[in-house]
């Protein structure tokens, strides 16, 4: 009797897991269940997940397709530095005569664009360096039809541009702009556009990181918050849109990485400009065809744990003014490296993105109350805001030479001077610090994540200005010494902390 109950729960698990049974006698005469997997149900609703995974990403393709343009740029191409320096030699002057300039040639490039609403009237959307120094634009749609474009407004912090079409529009497609504040790393993404002149080409991946920030490829100023993805992007998709499940544009595409700074071979990695920040311009681009933004002039990072205690703040309730750009209107209010801001007027600053939105909304003009954290006590700064210069002015160079003293080895850090030819190559505004050299594998500075080329100018918030005040600050230390170091990398200054 008790073995029957046992059998009768165990076939009624059996059932609720899913699973068919039957009954066989064994030679024995024993009871036996023999079990085969009912996979049936689970296969068509697997087939029915993906078909409708299947018809979003093809009903988006078919939703923003017919809005994506071809552009074809025609420019003057630039004259080689090589020539310029020949023209301007004084011995091929002198032996030679006047040297004849070379005819100039025209440039010919492909990019892509999209077609977007705004109050009523159809303007493409493009990335800035596509349609830099054009002297006509050609804008293709997929059926074919062209029309000549002029540019309305262009921004090449943000690098985006807007076109006007000339003649009739009213026949193109439009795409919907999306919101890329509520994109999550997984999310598909869809790249449309020209891959090297191949018109209307569609790529899909996943969103493989967010808020990226990296150095613009002429090494002057920097993309801030792209949208990493390893949907496949190429040139000629270049101011393409990237597009979600959901048939919306969430990104404008405009950065291909292909190889890493020491000349690692990169696959599958790379950027477009977040759909947000350009609808935040979009009104300035088209009345004024420029964008103007209030700046404060300092250099930040968002606070980390091994900063708490030093600072006084914790994680998310400030950012840290890691420098200053001389001239500024934060260095004229008496902002410090080493503060921290809590707040803007009345708004709290928990992030580097809240500071920037923060000052980047305030019309030029402004003067605002900065709540500063220094040395662990609260003070308030008035700061007047100024329009933002350009970034050739912010990230020009002037670098003087540099003494050439032997540096300390310490912390597994191999450090040198800076001389004017690398201050050059690294595009630094001054030769104040040293510059690391080498990074021995495996010490605390490699696992600090310091880096070759990185310029070291403070130690324990005590500035450096050369190998001989390296040699001074660290000749002593021992090589446990738990310190905090002011970092420069790529234009940026960071606050790097080495454990003991």
């Amino acid at each position: 009797m008790k073995r029957s109950w046992l059998i009768g729960i165990l076939l009624t698990l059996i059932v609720a897991a899913g699973v068919s049974f039957t009954w066989l006698n064994n030679s024995d005469g024993k009871l036996a269940v023999g079990t085969t997997s009912v996979i049936a149900q689970d296969t068509s609703v697997n087939q029915a997940i993906a078909d409708s995974g299947q018809a979003a990403v093809k009903n988006a393709i078919a939703t923003v397709s017919p809005a994506v343009m071809r552009i074809d740029v025609t420019g003057a191409a630039e004259v080689s530095s090589t020539f310029d320096d020949l023209f301007n030699d004084p011995f091929f002057r002198r032996f030679f005569g006047e040297p004849q300039a070379p005819e100039p040639q025209e440039r010919h490039s492909i990019g892509s664009g999209v077609v977007i609403d705004y109050a009523g009237e159809k303007l493409v959307l493009t990335n800035a360096h596509v349609v830099d120094g054009a002297t006509t634009i050609r804008a293709t749609s997929p059926a074919g039809e062209t029309w000549i474009a002029a540019v309305v407004g262009s921004d090449s912090q943000l690098d985006i541009a807007v076109l006007r079409l000339e003649g009739d529009t009213s026949g193109l497609a439009t795409a919907e702009l999306g919101d890329s504040s509520a994109l999550e790393i997984g999310d598909w993404a869809i790249a449309i556009g020209n891959p090297v002149g191949m018109s209307y080409t569609v790529t899909m991946g996943i969103i493989s990181a967010l808020d990226r920030d990296l150095q613009k490829p002429s090494g002057v100023g920097y993309y801030d918050n792209l949208i990493q993805t390893d949907a496949a992007i190429n040139p000629g998709n270049s101011g393409g849109p990237l597009v979600n499940a959901f048939g919306k544009v969430i990104g404008i595409n405009t950065l291909i990485a292909r190889q890493s700074s020491n000349g690692v071979a990169i696959e599958g990695i790379n950027f477009a400009i977040a759909i947000d920040p350009v609808k935040a311009v979009l009104d300035q681009l088209v009345t004024t065809g420029r964008v103007t933004r209030a700046y404060l002039g300092v250099y930040i990072q968002d606070i980390t744990p091994a900063m708490e205690e030093a600072f006084g703040v914790k994680v998310g309730e400030g950012v840290l003014v890691s420098d200053l750009i001389a001239g500024s209107p934060a260095e004229g209010a008496g902002i410090e490296s080493g503060d921290v801001i809590t707040k803007v007027d009345d708004e709290v600053i928990g992030s580097t993105d809240d500071l920037i939105h923060t000052i980047s909304l305030q019309p030029v003009g402004t003067t605002v109350d900065l709540e500063i954290i220094r040395n662990k006590e609260t003070r308030h700064f008035q700061v007047a805001l100024v329009e933002k210069p350009s970034e050739e002015e912010i990230y020009g160079t002037n670098t003087p030479e540099a003494s050439e003293t032997a540096a300390v080895e310490k912390f597994g850090l191999t450090v040198g001077p800076i001389t004017s030819a690398l201050g050059q190559r690294l595009g630094l505004h001054s030769a104040q610090g040293v510059v690391i050299m080498d990074v021995a594998p495996g010490s605390r500075a490699d696992w600090a994540g310091l880096e070759a080329n990185d310029i070291i100018r403070e130690i324990n918030r005590q500035k450096v200005d050369s190998v001989d005040e390296w040699n001074a600050l660290v000749g002593e230390m021992d090589n446990n010494t738990t310190l905090m170091l002011t970092i420069l990398r790529n234009g940026r200054t960071y606050f790097v902390t080495l454990g003991g």
